[in-house]
C-alpha cells in the first residue's frame, strides 16, 4: 500500500480574515462595555485620565483596545478570552485562532516602508522586523501613510498561520522630521521593556551576549561580580567601571565614531549614580549577575552579617529584613541564593530562626520555599538587562545626538 504525505493545512485567505475582523472586533468591545464588565473598564477610564490628566479619543480608544485585549480578570483570564469562549454560536476554527492570536500585541514605534498591495510595510524600530499590516476599514484608511514617515500604535496578527498583521485601535502619524526625538522615546520604551525583544530572536541572542560582556568587564575591574559597598562608596566604584567600560569601546573606534558613539551618551555621573530608593542605605549590593543583570540592593550588608552571625537573628530588625527581602518579589531568588552560598554552614539556623520550625534545611527545603514566596519571579521567563538597537534606530539616534551639539 502506498503511503501519500498528509495534506497541507490551507492558509487562511487573509483578506476574508481582515473583512471579517471588523464585525468581530466590533462585538468584541460591546462585550467589554456589557454590565458584567463595565465597572472594570470604567476604573481603567478613570486610571488613565488620572495617570495622563486627561484623554482624547486615541486615548480612549487605546485604553479600551488594551482592556479587552491584555487586561487579567479575577480569574486570570482575558475579556478576549471570554467572548470567545461565550459567543453563541460558536466561532468557526479560522475565527476562533485569529481572536485568541490578538493576545499577541505589538505595540511600537514605526517607520513607513512602503504599500503591498492592501497592507502597508511597517518597520518596528523596537525589534528591527518588518511587518506587513492591514486595516479592517480597508486600503482606504491606511492610504494617509507614506514612505518616510512614522506611526505608533498597536497591531495584532491576522491569523497565526499568515505573516499578516491587523492594526488594532489607533495609528498616530509622525512626520519623518519627528524620526529622531521617537528614536529617543523607542530606546528609553526598549530599555524598560526588554521582553519587547522577543519577537526578534537575533537581536534577544545578541542581548544576552552583550550582558555576557558587560558582566566579564565587571569582574574584570572588580575581581569579583558582587560587592558590598556604603552608600557613599557606590557611586566611586561604580564610575570605575563605566569609565573601563567606555575608554574600552573608544579605543576600538576612530576619532569620527567615537564622537558619534558618545552623541546622546549618559555621563559618567548620570550612569554611575544610584537609584534615589538606595541613597540613604547604609551598605549596598552591587551584584552582576549572569542571569538578573547588574542589579543593586539596600542592606545587604545587614543581611550578610546576619548569615556571618547567625546569633544576631535575636536582634529582630536583622530577621525583618530578611523577611522583607524574601516576601518581595522585586529581589530575585538569586540574592537570596548568593547570601546561601557565601555563608552555607549557617543558612540553616538563619531559616529556622526566620521561620520558627527548628526542622528546616536549606539543601531540602529551600528551592521550595524560594518557588513559594516568589511564584511570580518564576513565571516570568528570564530577559537580559542590557537591550540592542537596529541600525535603523541607531542611524537616527545619532541625527538626535548631532542635532544636541
Amino acid at each position: 500500500m502506498e503511503h501519500s504525505d498528509p495534506p497541507t493545512p490551507a492558509v487562511p485567505q487573509v483578506a476574508r480574515l481582515v473583512a471579517r475582523s471588523g464585525e468581530l472586533k466590533s462585538e468584541l468591545v460591546a462585550f467589554a462595555h456589557s454590565p458584567r464588565f463595565a465597572r472594570r473598564l470604567d476604573a481603567r477610564l478613570e486610571e488613565a485620565a488620572d495617570r495622563l490628566g486627561f484623554l482624547n479619543e486615541a486615548m480612549v480608544i487605546g485604553t479600551i483596545d488594551h482592556f479587552v485585549l491584555q487586561h487579567r480578570l479575577a480569574d486570570g483570564s482575558s475579556v478576549l478570552e471570554r467572548f470567545t469562549a461565550q459567543r453563541r454560536p460558536p466561532l468557526g476554527g479560522d475565527e476562533r485562532a485569529m481572536l485568541l492570536g490578538w493576545r499577541e500585541v505589538v505595540e511600537a514605534v514605526f517607520e513607513v516602508q512602503g504599500s503591498q498591495g492592501d497592507a502597508v510595510v511597517l518597520h518596528n524600530l523596537l525589534d528591527d522586523l518588518l511587518y506587513r499590516v492591514h486595516s479592517n476599514l480597508g486600503r482606504r484608511a491606511l492610504g494617509q501613510l507614506r514612505t518616510g514617515m512614522f506611526v505608533a500604535g498597536r497591531i495584532v496578527p491576522v491569523h497565526p498561520d499568515t505573516d499578516a498583521w491587523l492594526v488594532s485601535g489607533n495609528l498616530t502619524t509622525y512626520p519623518p522630521g519627528d524620526g529622531p526625538q521617537l528614536a529617543q522615546v523607542a530606546v528609553q520604551t526598549l530599555t524598560a521593556h526588554p521582553q519587547l525583544l522577543r519577537r526578534n530572536p537575533d537581536m534577544l541572542r545578541k542581548a544576552w551576549q552583550m550582558q555576557a560582556e558587560a558582566r566579564a568587564d565587571f569582574i574584570e575591574v572588580f575581581g569579583t561580580d558582587l560587592l558590598v559597598l556604603d552608600a557613599g562608596e557606590a557611586p566611586v566604584r561604580m564610575r570605575e567601571y563605566h569609565r573601563h567600560r567606555q575608554e574600552r569601546a573608544l579605543a576600538e573606534l576612530d576619532d569620527e565614531a567615537a564622537a558619534q558613539a558618545m552623541n546622546g551618551r549618559p555621563s559618567l555621573d548620570e550612569l554611575s549614580s544610584l537609584p534615589e530608593e538606595l541613597c540613604d542605605a547604609d551598605t549596598v549590593a552591587v551584584i552582576f549577575d549572569e542571569t538578573e543583570g547588574l542589579c543593586y540592593y539596600a542592606d545587604f550588608g545587614h543581611l550578610d552579617a546576619l548569615f556571618t552571625d547567625p546569633a544576631l537573628a535575636r536582634d529582630r530588625t536583622y530577621l525583618s529584613r530578611l523577611r522583607e527581602y524574601l516576601n518581595d518579589d522585586s529581589v530575585a531568588p538569586m540574592v537570596i541564593r548568593r547570601l546561601v552560598q557565601r555563608h552555607p554552614d549557617h543558612a540553616d539556623a538563619v531559616f529556622r530562626a526566620l521561620l520558627r520550625k527548628p526542622t528546616f534545611a536549606w539543601e531540602r527545603d529551600g528551592e521550595e520555599l524560594l518557588r513559594r514566596r516568589k511564584a511570580d519571579h518564576f513565571a516570568r521567563e528570564p530577559l537580559p538587562s542590557l537591550t540592542p538597537v537596529g541600525a535603523r534606530l541607531a542611524q537616527l539616534l545619532c541625527v538626535q545626538g548631532k542635532k544636541r551639539r
